[in-house]
């Protein structure tokens, strides 16, 4: 789906719409606009606090108006220990809604997914694809 940033809402929407599981990868370079689309993903869940970035806490933690959400921003842990060491697992195994970017150290223990893909189209432009489940 292509989408102008002013339209991030439907992206958001179609995402929602698309999730067939409860863990959405994220997967784009660093500037393509996953944090802004999770915000607006978070926003249409029903979540009324304060959306920030997990760049530093490595998760945050949202109530929308029926799930739980966990939002991972893993770029900054350098080892599957460190996923260990903050209880990683427990939130994966949780039934709630996660919204992970940057996901590639944890695929060892992250269940069924499906991956978000953002491109750059133009300055204002984007594209968001989403992925067949993959289950496991």
């Amino acid at each position: 789906m292509e989408y102008h940033i002013d339209d991030i809402d439907k992206a958001a929407d179609f995402v929602i719409a698309s999730a067939k599981v409860n863990t959405l990868l994220f997967t784009a370079p660093m500037g393509r606009g996953k944090t802004t689309l999770i915000k607006a993903i978070c926003k249409q869940l029903g979540v009324v606090d304060a959306i920030t970035s997990p760049t530093f806490s490595i998760v945050n933690e949202y109530q929308g108006s029926h799930n739980l959400i966990y939002h991972f921003d893993l770029y900054r842990l350098n080892s599957i220990d460190e996923l260990h060491d903050m209880g990683a697992e427990d939130y994966f195994d949780s039934p709630a809604f996660k919204l992970v970017e940057w996901p590639q150290l944890a695929m060892t223990i992250i269940g069924d997914y499906q991956e978000v893909e953002i491109d750059v189209l133009s300055d204002y432009k984007r594209e968001v694809r989403v992925s067949a489940t993959v289950y496991r």
